[in-house]
């Protein structure tokens, strides 16, 4: 299996979703901007989303790969995956009814800043009826894609989000286009891309399993297993989902502090999603079938090689948001209702995430380092030590920083969550750090050093021509950019900063 190419596959259709989001999202800050009916539909969107991102992006995957894939080299995972396919259904369709009736009180709970303002509250609550039902649809889908990266195929779980893009860039066309409320439409498109996504992946995944209904679900030894490790996975390896509802939580007390969270998070989630979730979810798979062989040394090279990419990426794209995060602000979102203020908040904000990418991303592999040998309760201790840190940094110096203290909070937490992983890592010894990774780990620092030396000249030669409502502003943003990473490229292969063949392994399929 060659790993670079299934990270290329994962990464790229995961990267096409991200680009059509940042479209989805130049759309709402053209028409609804930073308002209150902004606010309202991104806390209806981020309940949903976040249980999206959390099972999506390596929660459900950690506690069920491993199992999987130890009863499918055994030939006997049908029984197993169609007993937890019922599980979910029926957990499932109880949240969201339950949510549904309460929501009220969801909403009171994740944005009590709201209930000052009844017209807004009540509109949260609306839009969230709505859209909630996205959480059953994208769950289920979550445990199809995990089938599907368990046997190798990864394209199509990274493309099924593209979906949800689509559909809420034809509801914005169509609310323009009928005069329809913005809001209202989005939210029914949230709802149908659910729909179509778990029709899709089911179809999709029929190869290698088709779903029984049964309403009575027999709890085996596995099944026992898989529950004790989902609940503490659900909270270690979405511990970055859970600091932005956090986040979202205490930034409903500002006016418009939740969009400019929202939107810094959108342009730092493209990155993301090739140095942490696209690394994280090809590679664990592949960890789990080799520690199962118990091969050690290879175990240690998938590691050291996984953290490599995930550096070899996040360093410079860490390096660009932070010289460029007010050029990159104005260009993706910088028009209609979108104004100064707002590109100047949300890109304060961006700065202070910029510092905390390559944390992470590491964050997605280190957990799942634990993850693969079935061990959850070491990063669910982390992820409570993480989030615990978030709350305190954020609420102690919210009074004084307002959103930029939440933006801060996850940074910081997050790096102490890296550094209590890499110490522990060594100390269980589950992964040693070899000789190449500390030669290229100080050669892409180098790279990326260059790369933010030339970017600054960049936006400092070129400033004028970012003090413009235009859209010509955004070719100059994309010939700095691509100049900047064309360099990077080229300055890491003069300095042997990376291998691509050693992402081939031969002994995995």
């Amino acid at each position: 299996m060659n790993i670079l190419k299934s990270v290329t596959s994962f990464g790229s259709l995961t990267i096409l979703s991200r680009i059509l989001g940042y479209f989805r999202d130049i759309l709402i800050a053209i028409f609804i901007g930073t308002s209150a009916m902004a606010d309202a539909f991104f806390v209806a969107f981020r309940l949903p989303n976040t249980f999206r991102r959390l099972f999506a992006e390596g929660t459900f995957n950690a506690a069920f790969i491993p199992i999987y894939t130890k009863l499918k080299l055994k030939n006997n995972s049908n029984n197993f995956t169609n007993l937890v396919f019922n599980f979910l259904l029926i957990i499932l369709l109880f949240v969201t009814l339950v949510a549904e009736i309460f929501m009220g009180g969801f909403i009171y709970i994740i944005s009590p800043g709201f209930y000052s303002d009844p017209e807004k509250f009540k509109l949260a609550i609306d839009l969230s009826r709505i859209t909630f039902p996205f959480l059953f649809f994208v769950s289920l889908s979550s445990f199809f894609s995990a089938i599907l990266n368990s046997n190798g195929k990864f394209a199509i779980a990274a493309g099924a989000p593209i979906i949800l893009n689509i559909f809420l860039i034809l509801s914005i066309f169509y609310a323009k286009l009928y005069d329809q409320s913005f809001v209202q439409t989005m939210a029914l498109a949230v709802f149908f891309a659910g729909f179509f996504q778990i029709i899709i992946l089911v179809i999709c995944c029929r190869e290698y399993f088709i779903p029984k209904i049964n309403l009575i679900v027999k709890v085996t030894p596995q099944v026992k297993i898989f529950l004790k490790k989902l609940l503490p996975s659900i909270f270690s390896s979405g511990v970055m989902q859970i600091n932005i509802l956090v986040g979202t939580i205490i930034a409903s007390f500002q006016s418009s502090a939740v969009s400019y969270l929202y939107y810094a998070d959108r342009i730092y989630q493209l990155p993301l999603a090739i140095s942490g979730i696209a690394i994280g979810t090809v590679v664990l798979p592949v960890l789990s079938k080799t520690i199962l062989n118990n091969n050690k040394k290879e175990v240690f090279f998938i590691q050291n090689r996984s953290i490599e990419l995930s550096v070899f990426l996040s360093a410079p794209a860490a390096v660009g948001i932070i010289v460029g995060a007010e050029q990159i602000i104005s260009c993706l979102f910088g028009y209609g209702s979108f104004d100064n203020i707002s590109i100047r908040n949300t890109a304060n904000a961006l700065i202070i995430f910029g510092f905390g990418l390559p944390a992470f991303s590491l964050l997605k592999l280190y957990s799942n380092f634990y993850f693969a040998r079935g061990d959850t309760n070491f990063p669910f201790k982390v992820s409570v030590f993480t989030v615990l840190c978030n709350i305190l940094i954020s609420i102690f110096f919210f009074k004084k920083f307002g959103f930029l203290a939440i933006a801060a909070g996850t940074t910081i937490s997050c790096w102490f969550a890296v550094v209590t992983y890499k110490y522990y890592l060594r100390k269980d010894k589950f992964h040693l750090s070899d000789k190449i990774f500390l030669e290229r780990f100080s050669k892409i620092l180098v790279c990326s050093l260059i790369m933010a030396s030339l970017l600054y000249f960049q936006f400092f030669y070129f400033k004028d021509n970012f003090i413009t409502d235009g859209v010509s502003k955004v070719f100059y943003l994309l010939f700095i950019v691509g100049d900047s990473i064309f360099v990077y490229f080229i300055f890491s292969v003069l300095f042997k900063a990376f291998s691509i063949k050693d992402f081939k392994l031969k002994n995995y399929k």
